[in-house]
């Protein structure tokens, strides 16, 4: 991997000998000793604004290995071809190094319609050479402010356009966010959003953009297009690999793909491409980072279908176009016996696994973006990553920036949504009083999630679960469940609050298979503790005391601190007789929830408890020694 291009090689030297003492300080230099005599005497360097153009060749090592000579003589010519378009373009070289240059413009326009050129004519010299001697450029573009000394110039922005360069694929220009705005409508070009790249030695994370001209010669339409990415994180599946050996398989093949697009396009926070475009890519040799270009999408799914015998193996990927990087692999095997539902269990598998993934992705994502830039749903994901990491302090935070994202959009139903799920987080570890004002404000922004939202799953079941526990609605929260459910069968969140509110309905054993199905859609979910203390209720429900500790254990292996299975695990401890665990355990519920007595305990769960359920945690609970308040 290349860790530095020439051009910002050649930059890193020239500030190596900007910082020596004969240079002074960009806006002068001024002496304590001589006082203002001495800082007349000391030279200021100018400043300008200007349009950074940074190239060098891709592969350029690996032509040299192969041909010296040859590749010495194609270099000089492309040199002459690039210069001439630089002068034509009002742009002046200011550096080079091997085969990289640097130059200065004083419009990024021109700098862009320049590189534009440059590229379209480097290509047309290529259309004549071998694959193995055909030499591409990688173009960066950044405008700001930058210091001259002489000949030659320095700063920041050089160095964020030969980073920029480096993002580039061979043959494309990548430009800055700044870039972009100078241009603006100015030149016919279809631009790529890359999102932030946080780049070496630059603080803040650079917007880029690739693009290139829709009036080039040799752009093709249609497939070689670009598209911009939709205002929601995207995604393709492509057609999966038929590696059965029986083309008369691919039926069987297309199919799962089918099935699996179907069941992602539930998710109605992404933004899927149809099948029929997805698959003009079949047969092909697969650039993710080109079909992320020409379909718009930041992510692609990829796969691949292997048969021995009646058995079934498939393999999946998730991709980002931008980087190339995998965000998840999984494989999935299976008998043929029944193909079609064989392709359902497969498609429900590869959703429940890969939307927590997605979903961290575009947090990781959004985490680089500056603060400035944050709109409803960038705000809304970042409240997401601060409520998984469940403390006091992530809580408060999470919390805080949904109210701002409610703040830009009052009817963004998701952070309505998950202000109640963390206000639960606060009651139920003990986080300081959750206020009846503070009650009143989340049962009203649920109800008003779940009017609007009636097409988003994980909105949904979050405002369910909320007027489930502090409503004590449960006929309310079901029917908001279920219609999560049926808009995405997969979602591990709607099965986990179904069997929590299950539980409140006396129903054990749906309950039970509710958190079973949750655990199997994600088993490595940050809300694991969760499932597993409802789990624990389910099991106190149906009088499976033993079972009860064993998935309060386990929940307390994930979150120590956790009320919900501290407290059942009391109540099952005194129905099994374990009166001296029962107490050490309610020692520990205690010190989370100071001045906790039965009569507040009785007053906080006649909301959500079934009367029979109420009463056997009073009696454990008193059996224990919580006070009677």
């Amino acid at each position: 991997m290349k860790t530095s291009s020439k051009s910002e090689i050649a930059h890193q030297r020239a500030s190596e000998w900007l910082r020596t003492p004969r240079i002074s300080h960009p806006v002068g230099l001024y002496s304590r000793r001589g006082g203002a005599e001495a800082w007349k005497r000391t030279p200021s360097v100018e400043r300008k604004l200007a349009a950074i153009f940074a190239a060098d060749v891709a592969g350029y090592s690996a032509l040299m290995g192969r041909d010296e000579v040859g590749t010495l003589r194609t270099l000089t010519a492309y040199r002459v071809i690039a210069d001439r378009l630089i002068a034509s373009h009002r742009g002046r070289i200011f550096n080079t190094a091997g085969d990289s240059l640097l130059a200065d413009f004083a419009s990024a326009v021109d700098a862009v319609q320049c590189a534009v050129a440059v590229q379209d004519a480097i290509a047309k010299e290529n259309a004549d050479r071998r694959a193995d001697e055909q030499m591409r450029y990688r173009i960066g573009i950044h405008v700001g402010d930058i210091m001259v000394q002489g000949d030659n110039l320095f700063g920041d922005a050089v160095n964020v356009a030969a980073r920029l360069e480096a993002l580039s694929e061979p043959g494309a220009i990548c430009v800055s966010g700044v870039v972009r705005d100078h241009i603006g409508t100015k030149l016919p070009l279809s631009l790529t959003d890359l999102g932030e790249q946080q780049v070496k030695n630059i603080a803040q994370p650079i917007k880029a953009y690739q693009i290139r001209s829709d009036t080039s010669p040799t752009a093709t339409p249609g497939l070689g297009s670009s598209l911009p990415l939709p205002d929601k994180p995207s995604l393709a599946v492509l057609p999966f690999q038929n590696m059965t050996g029986d083309v008369e398989q691919d039926y069987f093949v297309d199919g799962m793909v089918e099935e699996i697009t179907t069941a992602i396009s539930r998710l109605r926070w992404l933004f899927v491409i149809a099948r029929n475009s997805s698959f003009t890519y079949k047969g092909q040799t697969i650039d993710v980072k080109r079909v992320g270009r020409e379909l718009g999408v930041r992510y692609v799914l990829e796969g691949s279908v292997r048969k021995a015998g009646q058995r079934v193996r498939i393999t999946g990927q998730l991709i980002d176009t931008a980087t190339g990087a995998h965000i998840w692999a999984d494989r999935f095997d299976g008998a043929l016996d029944d193909i079609f539902e064989l392709q359902d269990q497969i498609a429900g598998s590869v959703v429940g696994a890969i939307e927590p993934k997605l979903r961290q992705s575009e947090i990781e994502r959004t985490a680089r973006k500056p603060t400035e830039s944050l709109d409803a749903y960038d705000l809304f994901l970042r409240a997401l990553a601060q409520a998984y990491l469940n403390t006091e302090q992530t809580i408060c935070e999470a919390i805080s920036l949904s109210q701002q994202a409610l703040s830009i959009d009052s009817s963004y139903a998701p952070a309505a949504a998950l202000i109640g799920w963390c206000r639960l987080a606060q009651r139920v570890q003990g986080w300081g009083s959750v206020s009846d004002a503070d009650v009143t404000e989340v049962i009203s922004l649920a109800r008003q999630a779940i009017e609007s939202a009636k097409e988003d799953s994980e909105t949904l079941w979050m405002a369910a679960f909320t007027i489930s526990a502090f409503a004590g609605d449960h006929v309310a929260a079901a029917t908001a469940i279920d219609r999560a459910l049926v808009v995405n069968p997969n979602s591990t969140g709607a099965w986990m609050a179904r069997g929590w509110v299950y539980c409140y309905q006396n129903q054990p054993v749906p309950a039970i298979t509710a958190f079973e199905r949750a655990m199997r859609l994600s088993p490595l979910d940050p809300r694991s503790f969760h499932i597993m203390a409802g789990r624990a209720l389910a099991h106190v429900v149906a009088g499976q005391y033993s079972e009860a500790i064993e998935w309060a254990d386990r929940s307390l292996s994930e979150l120590p601190r956790y009320g919900p299975a501290i407290r059942t695990k009391v109540v099952a401890c005194v129905q099994m007789g374990r009166i001296a665990e029962a107490q050490e355990s309610l020692a520990r519920m205690t010190e989370l929830q100071p001045g906790l007595t039965i009569a507040k305990f009785r007053a906080y769960a006649a909301r959500n408890f079934p009367p029979e359920l109420l009463a056997i945690y009073i009696d454990g609970l008193r059996k224990a020694g919580l006070r009677e308040g």
